[in-house]
């Protein structure tokens, strides 16, 4: 039993992060009807940033932080500027070429300008301190991580159901032509909801880098691919079902490492992935249906 409840605290603690980014995919794809695969390039550019603040400049992680959550909001935004508008009325097909070209694209910048060599930088002092409840060993990390999460989803709660902002992307959501007829203007909706993904992914880069400590020119990708997977599993543009996925993709990745035979921990993700493959053909809507998502 505790060591489900281990576990449980652990995975709440890496899906987390997860849901994040999930839920700033999903944001995007209601209002846009894509998937956003340079999604993960806003955690690599802020990689680099924290790399260069905290080794190059000597900030403490206190004052890096604002940073690289400022990063990854001006980035998200300068994709959308750069890239997406330009090519909002196109087929699906080229809105997604156009993801992937602008994921490949910042990776190559990197590779060409600071080597694809990994730049490490020092992790919290406290990222490491574990609270010894009982028999229960919790990193402080995971405490901080679920807590920021909880407040950051209450708050975005809040924003998505009280303000003209929020009404405005979920009307866009559910059908934007009609709400364009209400008065709701494309440009900027969709710009406030790259700021928005933008926002939740400065925030699960903070704490991702606060746990790898590493800047390479992939860093964004495996968190990508989670993010994704976790937007597929609630249900791709539930944003609700979003967070589900993504807890729900955190705690089972951290329950097969402790139930697989040691050495079979190192094909975690080949199973976790083997398992949302079955659970796709048994319901392929995800957990919550969503029942229509237009784009411009």
């Amino acid at each position: 039993m505790i060591g489900l409840l281990q576990s449980l605290i652990d995975g709440l603690g890496r899906g987390s992060i997860y849901a994040l980014l999930a839920l700033g995919i999903a944001v995007i794809f209601g209002v846009m009807h894509m998937v956003n695969f340079a999604h993960g390039e806003l955690i690599t550019v802020s990689a680099y940033v924290a790399f260069g603040v905290i080794v190059t400049a000597g900030w403490a992680w206190w004052a890096a932080a604002p940073l690289i959550f400022v990063a990854a909001v001006g980035t998200s935004v300068a994709i959308e500027f750069v890239a997406f508008r330009w090519v909002r009325g196109s087929s699906d097909f080229t809105m997604l070429l156009t993801s992937f070209a602008v994921h490949f694209l910042v990776q190559a910048i990197f590779v060409m300008t600071m080597g694809a060599s990994v730049r490490s930088f020092p992790r919290p002092d406290w990222a490491d301190r574990v609270w010894s409840v009982g028999d229960l060993n919790i990193q402080v990390i995971d405490v901080v991580v679920i807590g920021a999460t909880a407040v950051t989803m209450a708050v975005t709660v809040y924003l998505l159901q009280r303000t003209m902002f929020g009404i405005s992307l979920r009307a866009a959501a559910e059908d934007f032509d009609a709400a364009r007829l209400m008065g709701v203007r494309s440009n900027k909706v969709i710009r406030q909801a790259f700021i928005l993904a933008g926002a939740l992914a400065g925030i699960a880069a903070i704490f991702f880098l606060m746990r790898t400590g590493q800047a390479r020119p992939t860093t964004g990708l495996s968190p990508l691919l989670k993010g994704i997977l976790a937007a597929i599993i609630g249900g791709l543009g539930n944003m609700q079902g979003a967070v589900y996925g993504g807890l729900l993709l955190g705690v089972s990745e951290v329950l097969l490492r402790s139930w697989l035979p040691e050495d079979l921990v190192g094909i975690t993700d080949g199973v976790v992935f083997a398992l949302i493959a079955l659970f796709f053909i048994f319901r392929p809507q995800g957990l919550l249906y969503v029942r229509s998502a237009e784009r411009v």
